[in-house]
């Protein structure tokens, strides 16, 4: 069904091969798009973004929040929602120790 494809890519212009299998692979994990990018820069890309221990650098989005316990504007790296309680740093560390 899937066939070898030759792309450019949109960074370095080269040519690269999508293959049958990469093509088989992303069709699976529902993604639509072919890449736009050889896997060099791909690669390249995706480590501009990580620190020398693999993490991302990229700052991570926090979200402001009410504390369910005591009230106080707590900052949470979740989006929190209605149907569940969100705790500050100091009433969530005395409920965490006790899981």
């Amino acid at each position: 069904m899937y066939e070898d494809k030759t792309l450019t890519c949109r960074d370095c212009g080269r040519e690269f091969t999508f293959t049958a299998s990469e093509q088989e692979f992303f069709a699976s994990k529902g993604f639509e798009n072919e890449p736009s990018r050889c896997p060099e820069c791909r690669a390249a890309r995706k480590q501009q973004s990580r620190d020398s221990r693999g993490f991302d650098r990229r700052p991570r989005e926090m979200y402001t929040a009410t504390c369910a316990r005591c009230g106080k504007p707590a900052e949470v790296p979740f989006r929190p929602s209605a149907d569940k309680p969100v705790y500050c740093r100091d009433c969530y560390q005395p409920k965490a120790a006790r899981w």
